[in-house]
């Protein structure tokens, strides 16, 4: 099928800005997934506390996913965010199987999401004169993860 979304960038500015919000979209849907395992896998004194707030991540990285994809469409760019494509490209740390201690949790947790903010940061730079406004939003997902991450190292501090 043709193209039936144009866009208001250059072709080189949508190839800058699609690519980053591809890769903003695969790894915040794996952070999310990687989130929900945790918190079903979750044990330990701190269970009730790390559960919830994974519960607050999964929100976060779902709605910036939504977010994110829907950019890419706005631009022209169809968004991919199969199985395959997620597991074949997400930059994310993984979450193993089975019963987590909660403060295996936390730091599994912490890596996941210092990854994911290491690649917006980049993207962040990339989008930077392609597309402002693509960069605005990665910005306000950096910030926001950068908080979580904060508040995730705290609980082991």
């Amino acid at each position: 099928m043709n193209n039936p979304i144009t866009s208001t960038l250059s072709k080189d500015e949508q190839a800058v800005a699609g690519k980053a919000l591809q890769e903003t979209v695969v790894d915040l849907i794996d952070l999310s997934l990687i989130a929900k395992q945790a918190h079903w896998n979750v044990v330990g004194q701190q269970f009730r506390s790390v559960h919830l707030e994974l519960d607050e991540l999964v929100t976060a990285a779902r709605d910036f996913t939504d977010a994110a994809a829907e950019r890419a469409t706005a631009i022209g760019v169809s968004p991919d965010g199969r199985s395959e494509t997620v597991a074949k490209t997400a930059g994310t740390k993984g979450f193993g199987e089975g019963w987590t201690k909660d403060v295996d949790v936390v730091t599994a947790i912490v890596a996941n999401i210092k990854t994911v903010v290491d690649g917006l940061r980049s993207r962040i730079e990339a989008t930077e004169k392609a597309d402002p406004v693509t960069q605005d939003l990665l910005i306000g997902f950096a910030a926001r993860l950068e908080q979580l991450h904060w508040m995730w190292q705290a609980q082991v501090a």
